[in-house]
């Protein structure tokens, strides 16, 4: 595995690319998480009293401290979770444009004027107070920045419990912090175990709001132990995102793009597109240009600038994407290292059942599965057939097909003649079992906020 428990309080970090020691990190304690929210609590009543614009500027020049940092925290990344160096280096960005966008709305966050009779009524947008975010491992800086960003931003404080594989730039961000001005005790860090650390963040009375991205199993278990301090609760979870490609879309261009829409990050992905759905009618043209653009990826070293795909995250990740993919089932596949590290190639599977389980259960790994449609119904109700709704791609020429599709299928970002899912200025989040509530855009602040309504008489 990438981390592992080294005495009673202790973590220790592997690079997943050699399986060598990083790191050995402290793991909180309940009573770790105890003081924490204590020191939180102070610090964050000075931060919500600061004028809008003191706050912005703190938030600003946190961005900037991060994007002076960016090589430094991409590497860290490299070495920590076997991403490649440019997805790397976007990731650090990421955080950067998250702060900077927050920033300006932070004196944007208004509320309202409500006509009614007999006096002026006002709505207050207030911050709920000490925010945990447990973040993952398959994105560890931007995810966290997703719920960190406008938190901060709305006046609340936060503790992140990172995943306890990769702990090292959440660490990192909040020295970072310290060093941008931000208060002491507003942004702290807990590394630890999910069932320790984790938990007792979950359930202490002093967080007024979780915000979890991880599997659906365990964004379950959160949400019934959130329930009962009726805490509030953000949930992103998994996803079996649907790419349907119809006969009239440009087959070369939705072939050449779907590679990497299933093994960026090696297909540790929520918004991964790993069902690919095809017009029968053109299903073998298609299966004919996938081929080589599958078996053409650079697997390897991910901190070489020419790598495309690296390894994945631990040794149980490789077990569990293994038993989806037994030698028997046809399909296409590329290269991948030997050796030391938890690699697997890009993986394609074809002739599979439709509802098999590498075709309804999410793998989180560099495997997809390619299935035939006959006509428009028959492709939505293929990308609709799973517990699923997060993510999803629709290549067509017709823009009526589009959007008629696009109002079909059951998930929260879907994109046309493209696979890009995530931007800090638009809302994202699943439907059914991909979670709970949006993250990102316009509204994020607001999800870190409680509104007030006040009523003033005007009556003599």
């Amino acid at each position: 595995m990438s981390h592992e428990l080294h005495g009673p309080h202790e973590l220790i970090v592997l690079n997943p690319a050699t399986e060598e020691v990083v790191a050995t990190v402290p793991a909180a304690t309940p009573a770790d998480v105890d003081t924490a929210v204590a020191r939180a609590a102070e610090a964050q009543r000075g931060w919500a009293a600061l004028a809008p614009a003191d706050r912005a500027g703190l938030l600003r020049r946190f961005a900037a401290v991060v994007d002076a940092h960016n090589e430094e925290l991409a590497l860290l990344e490299v070495r920590e979770a076997g991403h490649t160096l440019g997805n790397a280096r976007w990731e650090a960005g990421n955080v950067r444009d998250l702060l900077d966008f927050a920033a300006g709305g932070v004196e944007r966050l208004s509320g309202r004027q409500i006509p009614v009779a007999g006096g002026i009524d006002i709505t207050l947008l207030e911050p709920l107070g000490v925010v945990g975010v447990i973040a993952p491992w398959n994105f560890p800086m931007p995810i966290a920045a997703w719920a960190l960003a406008p938190a901060l931003a709305a006046g609340n404080a936060v503790l992140l419990k990172p995943a306890e594989a990769t702990p090292l730039t959440a660490l990192r961000l909040a020295e970072l912090a310290l060093e941008a001005g931000l208060p002491d005790g507003l942004f702290q860090v807990l590394p630890g175990e999910g069932a320790v650390a984790g938990d007792a963040l979950v359930r202490h009375p002093g967080i007024a709001k979780i915000v979890f991205t991880g599997s659906t199993r365990v964004g379950k278990s959160i949400m019934a132990a959130c329930a009962d301090q009726v805490k509030r609760v953000t949930l992103e979870l998994g996803g079996k995102s649907p790419n349907l490609v119809f006969a009239d879309s440009d087959i070369e261009a939705a072939a050449a793009a779907a590679p990497m829409s299933f093994l960026d990050n090696s297909g540790q992905d929520c918004c991964a597109r790993t069902r690919i759905l095809v017009q029968r009618s053109v299903y073998d043209r298609f299966l004919e240009l996938l081929t080589p653009a599958v078996e053409e990826i650079v697997v390897g070293d991910p901190a070489d600038e020419r790598t495309q795909m690296g390894p994945l995250i631990s040794r149980a990740q490789l077990e569990r994407v293994r038993a989806y993919v037994p030698d028997t089932l046809p399909g296409i596949r590329g290269k991948a290292p030997e050796g030391p590290g938890f690699w697997f190639p890009p993986t394609v599977l074809t002739g599979v059942a439709e509802d098999a389980p590498c075709a309804v259960e999410e793998i989180f790994g560099p495997v997809a599965v390619v299935l035939p449609f006959t006509d428009e119904a028959d492709a939505i109700r293929l990308a609709n057939a799973t517990e699923y709704g997060l993510s999803g791609s629709i290549w067509t020429r017709d823009v009526g097909r589009a959007v008629r599709v696009s109002r079909a299928v059951r998930a929260g970002n879907l994109s046309v003649n493209s696979h890009s899912s995530v931007r800090y200025a638009t809302p994202f989040g699943g439907y059914k079992q991909s979670g709970l509530g949006r993250e990102l855009g316009p509204d994020a602040l607001t999800a870190f906020t409680e509104t007030k309504n006040v009523f003033i008489s005007t009556e003599a």
